[in-house]
């Protein structure tokens, strides 16, 4: 199978994955942070970034789906190629960061490769609030993040939403707010049930 944690920068997909990964032993794929060679970049300077860095994303999640396509465990992916050219894309977009030329032959390369993957068994996408979202970001203290902004964070929990909202296949949706998966127990097996009761039909849906 493949299990896929979406949610906006600072959400805790990277937190349940790990925690997912290691309650069910499945196999988890990590969003490629720390050897990207242009996040740092990126946030100094979006508009001129912001093309080769979707690029970048988009190459290395369409070979993830790929391989996890093709692998034999169940996989549990932090975050997904719906997310980089649904989501962040469009955002920087219409932010006006990301020109029409590059924004049309970046659309066109994910309408090609996503003619050839199909969706997640299960997506798994965390909603938080801008105020959760900035005290986690902070909280981790990556140096090239403490730039964020707001407007930024902002624009892509819109689109999540809307994203969320249209999306049609298996989904469950961790209040992140609420719910503090990460560091409580309790917390925590309220996400493991309501896995347990998609995948496999032994509890109620409930967030």
């Amino acid at each position: 199978m493949h299990i896929a944690v979406a949610g906006n920068i600072g959400s805790g997909k990277t937190t349940l994955t790990k925690l997912l990964a290691k309650h069910y032993g499945w196999t988890p794929r990590f969003e490629p942070v720390d050897n990207n060679p242009y996040l740092s970049d990126f946030y100094e300077d979006m508009n001129r970034w912001s093309f080769n860095l979707q690029v970048y994303f988009l190459n290395k999640r369409f070979k993830e789906v790929v391989e996890i396509s093709k692998s034999k465990d169940t996989v549990i992916q932090d975050r997904t190629i719906f997310e980089d050219a649904r989501i962040f894309a469009p955002n920087l977009h219409d932010m006006g960061m990301m020109s029409d030329r590059d924004f049309d032959n970046y659309t066109d390369l994910f309408d090609l490769m996503i003619s050839l993957v199909k969706l997640p068994d299960l997506m798994i996408y965390i909603r938080s609030s801008i105020p959760t979202l900035v005290e986690q970001i902070q909280k981790r203290g990556r140096d090239y993040e403490q730039t964020i902004r707001i407007d930024y964070l902002k624009g892509l929990s819109d689109r999540y939403e809307a994203w969320i909202e249209t999306y049609n296949g298996p989904l469950i949706v961790v209040d992140g707010d609420r719910i503090k998966f990460g560091n409580n127990e309790d917390d925590f097996s309220k996400v493991t049930d309501m896995i347990d009761g998609k995948l496999y039909g032994l509890f109620p849906m409930n967030e």
